[in-house]
């Protein structure tokens, strides 16, 4: 009988994985890819933003709704915390302008190599390709490429993530088994469909830097991507589940030159000029800016000036949800105890992003995954111990 076992090879798999190794019990991680952590992989693809660099009450205020549930775990697994741990694995970090945390060498397969040899050091058994089809009484099923398997462990730990990038391996197909305790899966930190008019396709793939962004009560000063799709990259995964629950969106195209500022230097642009050229002269606005005024500007009737402190983006449809960087829904919170274990399932604990949170990018999310799947680790652990004390 195996004491442990993790469903799933992702960062808070692996992490519940490390803990219950190195506490002595023995380990198989199954999962249902050809090989572990495919979507922390292509999270380094962008530098791997594991933390933010924040006092924790700021740092815990990006999950929302989430916060109070996700506090004790953060709490004892945060910031310094995650920067702590990749240099324990050989890897050193940096900060960068923005406070967010990545390592030096600015991707992830020399950190997911180095955790996966101390996973083996620790006597962990890995085993890929184990599509996981639910309980049969005590035993856990596998399709794997012998045929079906079954594991009868003492304890589980599920990390099955989201319900985006299936191609990684989150589906969100696992929500079939765990009915009872799942809300429905919602897109986070994705892009939004445009249809554009012809004269904005020589701005496909132009970033939009310096404007706020506001949806609701959600406000970034994060930069954007005008794509051939639409409107995509942080500064709108910020807003976008306000977007997404139907929030208008406004720009500030010069959210540090106030609205009587900017008409005095209008004004005083002499001669006959194209309002492109206006712009461009007394107010510096770049291309892509001056391209997003005329898009989104042209039927308005707000004066020039009131446009560019508030330009108003008709609603949006988002992207398909498995385009999204993250998933809301999953797991909710009161289907767990506080040791993240189903209360439908003894023994079973959820981590990672099949919970039920949300967060934007920014390092949120990964220190998020490393502290549910160190905490389920930890207490699955202590219930091993306490077995082998009976």
């Amino acid at each position: 009988m195996t004491d442990a076992l993790i469903i799933g090879g992702g960062p808070a798999g692996l992490m519940a994985a490390d803990v219950l190794s190195a506490a002595g019990h023995s380990v198989v991680v199954a999962d249902a890819m050809p090989t572990l952590g495919r979507k922390f992989l292509m999270a380094g693809k962008s530098g791997l933003n594991l933390t933010k660099a924040e006092p924790l009450p700021v740092f815990m205020q990006a999950y929302g709704a989430a916060e109070a549930d996700l506090s004790p775990m953060i709490s004892e697994f945060g910031p310094e915390d995650v920067r702590a741990w990749a240099e324990a694995l050989g890897q050193t970090v940096f900060t960068g302008s923005t406070a967010r945390v990545f390592p030096t060498v600015m991707k992830a397969s020399p950190l997911l190599r180095a955790w996966l040899a101390r996973l083996s050091e620790q006597g962990v058994t890995l085993q890929t390709r184990w599509r996981w089809t639910g309980w049969d009484g005590d035993d856990a099923t596998f399709d794997t490429p012998t045929g079906v398997t079954r594991i009868t462990p003492q304890v589980t730990v599920l990390a099955l993530g989201g319900a985006s990038w299936s191609r990684l391996g989150s589906n969100g197909q696992w929500a079939g088994l765990l009915l009872d305790a799942v809300a429905p899966f919602q897109p986070v930190n994705m892009g939004f469909d445009v249809a554009w008019s012809d004269h904005m396709a020589s701005h496909f793939g132009a970033a939009v830097k310096g404007c706020k962004l506001t949806a609701g009560e959600s406000i970034s000063r994060g930069e954007f991507v005008v794509s051939s799709k639409g409107l995509e990259g942080g500064g709108i995964y910020t807003v976008s589940a306000a977007m997404r629950d139907g929030a208008p969106l406004v720009i500030d195209l010069l959210p540090d030159m106030p609205v009587e500022e900017i008409s005095t230097k209008l004004a005083a642009v002499k001669g006959k000029q194209s309002a492109s050229n206006k712009l461009r002269k007394a107010l510096k606005l770049d291309p892509v800016k001056r391209a997003l005024l005329n898009e989104f500007g042209r039927d308005s009737d707000l004066s020039l000036p009131e446009k560019i402190k508030g330009l108003a983006i008709p609603q949006l449809t988002p992207r398909p949800i498995d385009e999204a960087i993250s998933t809301a829904g999953g797991v909710r919170f009161d289907a767990l105890t506080d040791d993240l274990m189903l209360k439908s399932r003894d023994g079973v604990y959820c981590v990672g992003e099949m919970l039920d949170w949300a967060a934007p990018t920014g390092g949120y999310l990964i220190n998020g995954c490393l502290a549910t799947g160190r905490w389920a680790g930890l207490a699955a652990a202590c219930r091993l111990q306490l077995s082998l004390g009976d």
